[in-house]
């Protein structure tokens, strides 16, 4: 199980001293992800991505359960209404329950990809102010380490929290 860290760091040359004593602590350079304003460049660190910066994977979960809420209420008035046909009333009525959550997920998606992370807004005013945004994915285990480590070698850092809630398949 990981946990997300975030630092905010004042400028790019910090986040790459972060980033290269984050790598010798043995954490995987795609568990890392920073994010700055469009001006400033990010060359040889690992920026954000996607799925970091839009709310894709939330707008996924709601899609599908909406979606496959939407289709067992299709099946149901299908299935009352006479609209299946006798001897597929299982196979059909699966059919629309999971193509509703398949369709709700997405269309959903397509919406929430162009949404911003809805757990990045409270960093965005500092961002939009010339810091950078240092997210880590690290083993429960290694949460207390590595927050030590930031803070005791960049005392500048200002080491923002732990989100509980990343996904676990990036």
């Amino acid at each position: 199980m990981k946990r997300r860290l975030y630092f905010l760091l004042p400028s790019v040359d910090e986040a790459k001293v972060v980033h290269n004593e984050l790598l010798l602590s043995r954490i995987e350079e795609r568990h890392m992800h920073v994010l700055a304003r469009d001006d400033i460049s990010l060359a040889g660190l690992p920026e954000a991505s996607l799925l970091e910066k839009s709310d894709l994977i939330h707008g996924l979960q709601l899609g599908f359960i909406v979606g496959g809420f939407t289709g067992v209420v299709l099946a149901t008035i299908a299935y009352l209404s006479n609209m299946i046909v006798p001897g597929w009333e299982t196979i059909s009525m699966s059919g629309i329950i999971v193509g509703g959550a398949f369709l709700g997920s997405w269309t959903s998606s397509m919406v929430a990809i162009n949404v911003q992370n809805t757990r990045l807004k409270e960093f965005m005013k500092d961002v939009n102010s010339g810091q950078i945004l240092y997210m880590v994915d690290v083993p429960v285990t290694r949460v207390d380490e590595i927050t030590e480590l930031v803070h005791s070698k960049h005392p500048d850092a200002n080491i923002r929290g732990v989100d509980h809630t990343i996904p676990a398949f990036p």
